[in-house]
């Protein structure tokens, strides 16, 4: 029988029971694939990651990252969250990591307290912003559960966004059908159906809306078990990207509030740049620790 250590942590947070939930495996020496694939959906999260040592020695750590159905190239909490935890348990922690992933290498910059005390991370998108195609506002208001009305298109149609991770469908919304967005799956398959070249079998949709100087978010991703999520970062980095893509400027920086419709409110602080790679993003928060055991395999 072998036991594997995990520790399940909030992050874009700074109270339990708030942000997103993961689960961290930061030694995951000796799980295979498929039991990787079968521990994040036994956890049910959405997403678990799996530490295993660099494959370049002058890189950090090798991240895996699993949803409930497959594994993922890049994604925004998982990266924050599982820094944060190898900050803690690593009083000589570096400032930053360097992360191994399907996406490429990912930097992790750790953020600290007076005291010196690990309290967040901010995580580098791997990619720069990639714009891609539109979906029409009545598919992502039918995704949405909401009239065609509710969706803004003044500065922009749905369009398709990624920086290293899934794209994800950023939709401006009014701020009344921010609230009352409910995902449908059946109109999420119907639309990953209809146009198969766009989505390429897959669809996330990210819904905003201004709130003051403030961004308020929503993602639902029910086609990979996600029907609701409370933290995305993985979306507000290529939205902050998209946002200074739309305003001309060379950099800017914005909070996103999200999952508070879910009852776990999280702040994602989001900031952009013009880089002569393109527009790079970066999105960071804080954590929290929740559970720690073991799985017995």
């Amino acid at each position: 029988m072998r036991a594997f250590r995990f520790v399940t942590v909030d992050v874009f947070t700074d109270r339990r029971f708030g942000g997103n939930q993961l689960a961290v495996f930061p030694d995951a020496r000796g799980l295979s694939d498929a039991e990787m694939q079968a521990l994040a959906a036994e956890f049910n999260l959405s997403e678990t990651t799996f530490v295993l040592p660099p494959t370049h020695p002058q890189n950090s750590a090798r991240v895996r990252i699993f949803n409930r159905v497959a594994e993922m190239a890049f994604a925004g909490h998982p990266n924050v969250g599982t820094a944060w935890v190898l900050g803690r348990e690593d009083e000589g922690a570096p400032r930053a990591y360097r992360f191994e992933e399907p996406a490429g290498l990912v930097e992790v910059v750790l953020e600290r307290d007076e005291q010196g005390r690990v309290v967040g991370a901010e995580v580098a998108a791997p990619q720069p912003l990639r714009i891609g195609a539109t979906l029409p506002a009545a598919v992502a208001a039918a995704c949405a559960g909401i009239p065609e009305a509710g969706i803004v298109t003044a500065r922009h149609a749905p369009t398709l966004a990624s920086d290293g991770g899934n794209d994800r469908l950023l939709t401006e919304v009014t701020p009344e059908a921010l609230a009352a967005a409910t995902p449908d799956l059946a109109a999420f398959r119907r639309a990953v159906a209809a146009h198969p070249a766009e989505t390429r079998g897959f669809l996330s949709l990210y819904v905003y809306c201004r709130d003051g100087a403030g961004i308020r978010a929503r993602m639902f991703s029910p086609l990979t078990g996600t029907v609701e999520d409370a933290a995305t970062g993985s979306a507000a980095t290529p939205l902050a990207g998209f946002l200074l893509h739309l305003d001309g400027g060379v950099q800017g920086a914005w909070d996103i509030t999200q999952g508070v419709e879910m009852g776990r409110p999280s702040l994602l602080r989001a900031r952009a740049q013009r880089t002569p790679e393109g527009i790079r993003a970066r999105v960071g928060g804080g954590c929290v620790a929740v559970l720690r055991g073991e799985a017995v395999l």
